[in-house]
């Protein structure tokens, strides 16, 4: 493969889906389609939420912010890969990519951290309801949404530090249809120690360690749950809990097998399969998940409808 100077570097070359003509009206009208749901689902859930005093709770707050960070998230690559799609080009320039890259992480980040500050919040109300109140009050938790906005740019701002020390790449083209972190630093004509311990630290960092926190979290909260005498309680505080592993695992599932294995092997089909997932198809069924799961959800949209 051949090695280029990064002098003469100024744009990078996205795979893309597919470079069937045919298929372009299709995929344009679908990936549209996708985004258009997710924004304003995930708007919907964030009028709920505010429009109605019941749900002013530390649970619901959190649901809000990840509603808006998914808003973000899903807005980093879509609207790029769709105007590629009508424009036939699928170029975007050094700066652009970098500046790609660094959104996607701060947002996939916070992601993370929502999800995480989530599972806390409800291993709290089930295992320690009577000091929930004391426990996840208003100041506790915009701490803890402080928290998670500057643990995110850390992270994005440490892989931009780390791409920027790259002089020369050994290709120019892009395996996924956005500038994900991994693969352009696998572009890299350096195998460097720092690349390496970035990929693995940061995957250790907002992958395996916030999964070990949800599970314990959950761990304990079945440990709770199945102590309860009532068939009616446990289902209850049961039914509390099914939407946000659904949503856990759709979104872990996915992107960590794209971060860590394209550092390691990477096959561009299945990888950019992994991506549309967490990047496009997470963030759609959040507010489906949330809502349909969720009688307070479901009752005020029903409330806003009838207005």
């Amino acid at each position: 493969m051949e090695t280029h100077n990064l002098t003469y570097i100024l744009e990078f070359h996205l795979l893309g889906l597919s470079e069937d003509p045919n298929l372009q009206p299709i995929l344009f009208g679908l990936f549209l389609s996708m985004y258009l749901v997710t924004v304003f689902g995930n708007l919907l859930i964030i009028l709920a939420i505010s429009s109605d005093s019941h749900l002013h709770t530390p649970m619901y707050f959190f649901l809000s912010n990840l509603s808006i960070v998914d808003i973000c998230f899903t807005s980093t690559t879509v609207p790029k890969m769709t105007v590629d799609i009508v424009t036939q080009s699928r170029v975007i320039a050094y700066v652009g990519c970098l500046a790609q890259m660094s959104l996607f992480l701060l947002f996939a980040s916070m992601d993370d951290m929502l999800l995480t500050m989530m599972a806390y919040d409800r291993f709290v109300a089930i295992c320690h309801p009577l000091h929930y109140a004391a426990i996840m009050n208003p100041r506790f938790c915009i701490l803890l949404l402080l928290l998670s906005v500057f643990v995110s740019l850390l992270d994005s701002q440490l892989h931009d530090l780390v791409a920027l020390q790259f002089t020369c790449f050994k290709d120019v083209e892009i395996a996924n249809f956005f500038c994900h972190p991994s693969q352009v630093f696998n572009l890299s004509c350096y195998d460097t120690l720092l690349k390496t311990m970035v990929t693995y630290f940061v995957g250790a960092i907002f992958g395996f360690i916030p999964m070990s926190l949800i599970f314990f979290s959950y761990y304990k909260i079945v440990s709770s749950i199945l102590k309860i005498p009532s068939s009616g309680g446990r289902y209850k505080a049961f039914s509390t809990c099914s939407s946000h592993v659904l949503v856990v695992c759709l979104f872990y599932g996915t992107s960590i097998g794209v971060y860590l294995g394209s550092s390691v092997s990477y096959s561009p089909s299945k990888g950019m399969v992994a991506s549309l997932m967490y990047t496009m198809v997470t963030p759609m069924l959040n507010p489906f998940i949330y809502s349909l799961r969720n009688r307070d959800i479901s009752s005020t949209l029903r409330k806003l409808r009838s207005w």
